[in-house]
């Protein structure tokens, strides 16, 4: 089906879109615990998120995210960057990514993961996602009047990840 003004060629690069949502409050950020047997991330921590359902926007889809893995709902998120994920094949991963203050609140975990506040301070004893040492320093640095950032995440033939942020 060919939808006008819109030129589909299946021929050119594919992403599938996803969301990554980090909450902070002074000191802290909530992270996901993945549980064992949840695949190469199991016992890692990683920001809160997944896949957008067809129809559904990204800010919608981080909220349901948020919601799903935590029971939170936070009413203020901000688009904080956008990150193209080159899989080397098709698709890839569009990534919306997300921030918000959230001073309180009770979070509960599911099986998505556990769902814990953790202190800034301790970030580099964590066993973190591979991206994410230098997204969250990235993320734990924008001011409130910062752009959206752009990056692009590679990898090279051994399968080392290269992130590329766009100036």
């Amino acid at each position: 089906m060919s939808l006008p003004g819109q030129r589909v060629q299946p021929q050119r690069y594919t992403v599938l879109p996803r969301t990554l949502t980090f909450l902070t409050r002074p000191g802290q950020v909530l992270l996901m615990c993945i549980p064992p047997g949840r695949g190469a991330w199991a016992g890692l921590y990683n920001g809160l998120g997944g896949h957008i359902e067809q129809g559904e926007d990204p800010l919608t889809s981080a909220r349901r995210e948020v919601s799903e893995e935590t029971g939170l709902s936070p009413e203020h998120l901000r688009l904080s960057g956008v990150v193209l994920v080159d899989t080397g094949s098709k698709p890839g991963i569009g990534l919306y990514v997300y921030t918000g203050e959230l001073p309180d609140g009770i979070v509960r975990s599911g099986p998505e993961g556990s769902a814990e506040w953790v202190n800034t301070a301790d970030l580099d004893h964590l066993p973190l996602v591979e991206d994410l040492p230098v997204l969250l320093d990235r993320i734990l640095s924008l001011k409130p009047d910062t752009a959206a950032f752009s990056a692009v995440y590679s990898y090279d033939a051994q399968g080392r990840l290269g992130i590329h942020f766009g100036e």
